[in-house]
């Protein structure tokens, strides 16, 4: 959230992130009217309350001195002072709830240094890994879900006959991989000075609104249910999308001291999104589904710290590809592409090169991002009231939130199976994997079940 105070001194700046993130559904104008009417009333009801104590402090004076005409005018003036007091702080609060729902549709600001852009295109590549000793590949490499289901460790027919579209299991080596990875991925940043929590997957309006994702996207979300099924009861709640809701949410409405920071936590979660996938590759296998593991980063800083620990936020993403060995690249995400909640992003996208895609590297294949790393500011801070104290003596004020997947599980096995499958259909599991898998060095499939498998010339 953008602060008021900020909105009305710096409107022109407010109006260009508006344009440059292309938000075009609020009405700026609208949001500095109610606001000076606001103003004009919190000031018009001051000076009467004002008023009123002042008559009502003369009017025992008044029948003290015998004065009775005076202090029944004085009383009569009292109760007219108090219905119109009752009028103006009626509209003053009309205008409050309007100004507080409004300023939660305005965007985060970019960062002054973030490219300028209308969409993804306009996003800019900073650099490459791992590409400069590629492992030798099979010609053509098969797609994850075509391999996955010749070895029989996908199975995306009784996930939708379970749960419907967008749903899947892993099997055998293909749930070990999946189980590997996320506590692989744990360790790696436990190494790097983060503590663990295991968050409530359900989480309430509230929460979302901390983070940005309510009300702006509330169509995304799996709503679990409320008492009296309407969105925004007290007891209504929702299935996570990401770590960063309920673990941000952890210190809302809280104080913390600067001894407190930076903090960084770390989280494991499964993730619900309703999002659909695009046309193609996208809604085949399990890049783009509906529900998801992921390890998520979320740190808490001074203001002062954010911009370093943005970096360092980064490589700390980057040290599970690069143990992993697999090819990535960091992209910087463009005002256009920015998202709503980010003043800074820089997606990772880790090389798959099953599918080969327009606008993937010049090997084939295509991009898959496994990370948003995302500087907040103050923006969810003010939302979610998370504050600090500098000094205990000092008054509180807001932190920075920043947060970053570590990573997203299941683009990074569809990178693992067609980056490391072999010429035999096999795969070879990746070094640092091998402790978590049993040391097993390959993932070879096994015998499907039930009678669709008889007869299909699958591996004995």
């Amino acid at each position: 959230m953008i602060g008021r105070q900020f909105v009305r001194e710096n409107p022109e700046t407010v109006r260009a992130a508006l344009e440059q993130k292309g938000v075009t559904d609020v009405d700026l104008d609208r949001i500095l009217d109610v606001d000076a009417e606001w103003r004009e009333r919190k000031g018009r009801g001051d000076d009467l309350r004002h008023e009123r104590n002042e008559i009502s402090s003369k009017i025992g004076e008044l029948k003290a001195d015998g004065d009775e005409d005076a202090a029944q005018e004085a009383i009569e003036r009292s109760q007219e002072l108090k219905g119109e007091l009752e009028a103006v702080e009626a509209r003053a609060d009309e205008l409050e709830a309007e100004l507080e729902a409004a300023l939660l549709e305005l965007p985060q600001i970019p960062d002054d240094d973030v490219p300028v852009g209308e969409d993804e295109s306009g996003n800019v590549e900073r650099r490459r890994e791992g590409f400069d000793d590629l492992r030798s590949l099979p010609d053509p490499v098969v797609p994850h879900y075509d391999l996955g289901e010749d070895l029989d460790i996908l199975d995306f027919q009784r996930g939708a006959k379970v749960a419907g579209g967008g749903f899947y299991f892993t099997k055998g080596d293909g749930a070990r991989l999946e189980h590997a990875l996320v506590q692989f991925m744990l360790d790696v940043h436990r190494e790097q000075g983060y503590v663990d929590v295991f968050p409530p997957i359900p989480v309430n309006s509230r929460s979302m609104v901390g983070t940005g994702q309510f009300p702006k996207f509330t169509e995304d979300a799996y709503r679990v249910g409320g008492r009296n099924g309407e969105p925004w009861d007290d007891d209504d709640l929702w299935l996570c999308p990401t770590a960063e809701v309920p673990v941000t949410n952890m210190y809302r409405d809280e104080i913390l001291l600067d001894d407190d920071l930076p903090l960084k936590i770390q989280a494991y979660t499964p993730n619900f999104r309703r999002e659909a996938g695009e046309h193609g590759t996208e809604t085949r296998g399990i890049v783009r589904v509906h529900q998801f593991n992921k390890v998520e980063m979320v740190n808490f800083v001074p203001p002062a710290d954010s911009e370093g620990r943005f970096e360092g936020l980064v490589d700390e993403a980057e040290a599970v590809l690069r143990r992993l060995e697999l090819p990535y690249r960091i992209l910087e995400m463009c005002t256009g592409d920015l998202g709503f909640t980010q003043r800074k992003k820089y997606d990772i996208e880790v090389w798959a090169p099953g599918d080969d895609l327009e606008g993937g590297p010049e090997p084939g294949g295509r991009w898959l991002e496994v990370s948003s790393v995302s500087n907040f500011g103050a923006f969810q801070a003010r939302r979610a009231g998370i504050r600090y104290r500098p000094e205990r003596h000092e008054s509180a004020e807001h932190l920075h939130t920043l947060n970053g997947s570590g990573l997203a599980v299941p683009r990074v096995m569809v990178a693992i199976l067609e980056y490391y499958q072999n010429d035999d259909g096999t795969v070879t599991v990746p070094e640092a994997l091998r402790p978590y898998m049993g040391g097993a060095e390959l993932i070879q499939g096994h015998t499907p079940v039930g009678e669709s498998a008889v007869g299909d010339g699958t591996r004995e």
